[in-house]
């Protein structure tokens, strides 16, 4: 098979999945269908302002023609920073203000339509030529949505032993740097010889890269392991799984260095499966028992925590729901905390930390919706006079995420102390005491 071949492969599989092919000639402000003004052009501006039109038709024009302009003139000269103002307008929509009766109003143009993936355009679009600074650049295939340049494949032939997986890797280095423009609006990267096939961020290095091995969640490498790139293609790339993917599972972690962070398919899966079992789980006669996540040492723990929580905050049937997220170690809690604090864009809101247990009684207790907060199980301890934990909260609504549970969560039933002769209960009860009816 030739480069080409595997080109129009990939192509065919994409248009199976919902894409429309366009040939990136065709579409050339010199082509038979014009899309755009130049070769510098990355996004396609008659696609994204069609786009705007249709999905926020309240909106006035100025208002749109504004949306247009902060999109395609994102204003910031560092390429991960521009990227990661235009993935906050992707996924929030873009703020503008305008007058109406009298009023200036503040609105959010929308760049996608997240709950009907029909209603967007999806285009693949394959030897699209790009006009940098100093050098001209045509990747091999890139997927527009609404006009927007958001996932870039770059394919090489597999007849070539030479033109492997980091060939392919080195060529996406290149581009960055001679065509730096079309990846401030990237959410996705992939890389593919063919047999094999890797995923990764914009920040990646090629270590992170990683296979996506199963379409529906449940099947491992479904079309066996020599067609990696159909089963990304067939898996991530349909545009309703990407729709879920980049609302959620893109983010970007800020401790003083700037990374973008993409998760991986066993990530993706176990995040949808939890939040469906716990919004079952948490209505009215459910069993409140919302399941058991296990990892492997070093596959991404803490993303998926955060993914998790990024999407069970913004899930309709739990009516602004609050997450509290149990450790059993002063370390842990600071680790996960400042995990959390890092992707605070996708989360939407910023974290709290209780500092002692009457500190985590006064959260619990006076908090009516929303919200995450980080504690260790001891502070669920009793006060000296006390048998019973309080109740502090009887919301439904009401989220524990623990980490290491094995350790100190385990155990609702007393022991009877043969000093006292009185049953004595671990934090598990006090915890399930005080937040009775939590998930």
């Amino acid at each position: 098979m030739t480069e080409d071949q595997l080109e129009q492969e990939t192509l065919a599989w994409l248009q199976d999945v919902g894409y429309t092919h366009r040939y990136g000639p065709d579409i050339a402000f010199d082509g038979s269908s014009p899309e755009r003004a130049d070769y510098r052009q990355v996004v396609l501006p008659f696609r994204l302002r069609e786009a705007i039109n249709r999905l926020n038709p309240g909106i006035p024009v100025a208002a749109r023609e504004d949306a247009i302009k902060q999109v395609t003139d994102l204003g910031i000269p560092s390429l991960l920073s521009a990227n990661r103002a235009f993935h906050k307008l992707l996924v929030g929509g873009v703020p503008v203000q305008y007058q109406k009766d009298g009023e200036t109003r503040g609105d959010f143009v929308r760049l996608i339509d997240w709950a009907h993936p029909e209603k967007n355009e999806w285009w693949a679009v394959n030897q699209f030529t790009i006009k940098g600074p100093h050098k001209t650049r045509r990747p091999d295939i890139i997927l527009f949505v609404n006009g927007l340049p958001l996932v870039l494949l770059e394919l090489k032939n597999p007849a070539d032993v030479n033109a492997d997986l980091v060939k392919a890797f080195d060529q996406i280095q290149t581009y960055k740097e001679q065509i730096p423009d079309v990846f401030h609006y990237n959410e996705i990267l992939v890389i593919s010889d063919g047999s094999e096939a890797r995923m990764g961020s914009l920040s990646a290095d090629i270590e992170r890269f990683a296979r996506w091995r199963t379409i529906d969640g449940v099947n491992v490498d479904p079309l066996g392991e020599f067609n990696e790139l159909e089963t990304l293609v067939r898996g991530v790339l349909q545009p309703a799984m990407l729709l879920d993917y980049l609302r959620y599972f893109v983010l970007f972690e800020d401790d003083g260095r700037l990374v973008k962070k993409i998760a991986g398919y066993h990530q993706f899966h176990a995040v949808r499966a939890a939040i469906q079992q716990v919004v079952s789980a948490s209505r009215p006669g459910g069993t409140h028992k919302g399941g058991v996540v296990w990892h492997t040492q070093g596959s991404g723990k803490s993303i998926t925590m955060a993914c998790y929580a990024g999407k069970l905050l913004q899930q309709p049937e739990m009516k602004n729901p609050s997450l509290v997220v149990v450790t059993d170690r002063n370390d842990l809690d600071g680790q996960l905390f400042a995990t959390f604090s890092a992707a605070s864009d996708l989360l939407k809101t910023t974290p709290v930390q209780a500092g002692d247990r009457d500190e985590l009684r006064e959260m619990l207790a006076s908090r009516e919706a929303g919200g995450i907060i980080f504690t260790t199980v001891q502070k669920f301890a009793l006060l000296e006079d006390e048998e019973v934990h309080p109740l502090l909260s009887g919301r439904t609504n009401i989220v524990v995420i623990s980490d290491e549970a094995h350790r100190s969560q385990y155990g609702t039933k007393g022991r009877l102390d043969t000093k006292t002769g009185k049953y004595v209960f671990g934090y598990a009860k006090h915890l399930r005491d005080a937040l009775k009816n939590a998930t």
